[in-house]
C-alpha cells in the first residue's frame, strides 16, 4: 500500500488519520471535505499534502495500516515452530480481535472503497488476497500433515471463515455479552472443529 514517507515523530499523519476516520464514520467519505479534515486535525492543507496526496490516500491508508498490522501478526504465527493446528487457531483468534479493535476502519472502508480509483482498488484487493493466501497456506500445511481434513479445499475454508469475520461489522457492539477475546476464541474453535471433523 503506497504511502508517502512520514516523520513519525510529529504524529501529524496519525492525527490526520484519526480525524478523517471520525469524520468519514459520522458523515460519509463523499460528504467530508479536505478542509474539514485539516481543521479537525489542527493542521494546514499543506501539512496534510506532505503526508497524503489526496483524500483518497487517507481512505486507502485507513484500511492499509490495519491490513499491514494483521499481515505482520499473521507472519509471526506462520513462522512459529508450533503445530499447524495451534498456529491456525492463534492466527484465527488474532484476526478476529484485531478486526473488532479496528471495526470502524473496516466499516468505513467497505462502505467507501468504491470511491477509490480503480488502481487503488486493485492494490487493496491484491494486498488482501496476499493475506488470505498466507492464511490458506497454514491450513494447507495442516492438511498435508494429516492434522486437518483434506476433503474440503483450503480456498473454501478461508472464504467461509473470513466471510464470518467480515460480517462482524453487521452485528458486533461494544459492551455486548461476549468480550472480543471470547468471540475470537469461539470463531477459532469453530474453524478448528470444522477442519478436524471427517465425514
Amino acid at each position: 500500500m503506497a504511502r508517502r514517507p512520514v516523520n513519525t515523530a510529529s504524529g501529524v499523519d496519525e492525527k490526520l488519520l484519526a480525524e478523517a476516520t471520525k469524520l468519514f464514520a459520522k458523515q460519509g467519505f463523499d460528504r467530508t471535505s479536505v478542509q474539514e479534515i485539516v481543521e479537525a486535525a489542527g493542521v494546514t492543507k499543506g501539512a496534510m499534502y506532505h503526508y497524503f496526496g489526496s483524500k483518497d490516500d487517507l481512505l486507502h491508508e485507513i484500511y492499509g495500516r490495519v491490513l499491514r498490522e494483521q499481515t505482520d501478526r499473521l507472519e509471526k504465527f506462520a513462522a512459529s515452530e508450533a503445530p499447524a493446528a495451534e498456529r491456525v487457531r492463534g492466527a484465527a483468534a488474532d484476526v478476529v480481535i484485531t478486526t473488532i479493535e479496528n471495526l470502524d476502519d473496516f466499516k468505513i472502508f467497505s462502505q467507501s472503497m468504491h470511491h477509490l480509483s480503480p488502481a487503488k482498488q486493485r492494490a487493496v484487493r491484491a494486498e488482501r488476497r496476499k493475506y488470505h493466501e498466507r492464511f490458506r497456506s497454514l491450513i494447507e500445511e495442516g492438511q498435508h500433515s494429516g492434522d486437518f481434513r483434506a476433503d474440503v479445499p483450503a480456498d473454501l475454508v478461508v472464504d467461509y471463515f473470513f466471510g464470518s469475520v467480515h460480517h462482524l461489522g453487521a452485528w458486533y457492539r461494544k459492551g455486548g455479552k461476549l468480550a472480543p477475546s471470547q468471540i475470537a476464541g469461539h470463531y477459532a474453535d469453530l474453524l478448528l472443529t470444522s477442519l478436524k471433523e471427517n465425514s
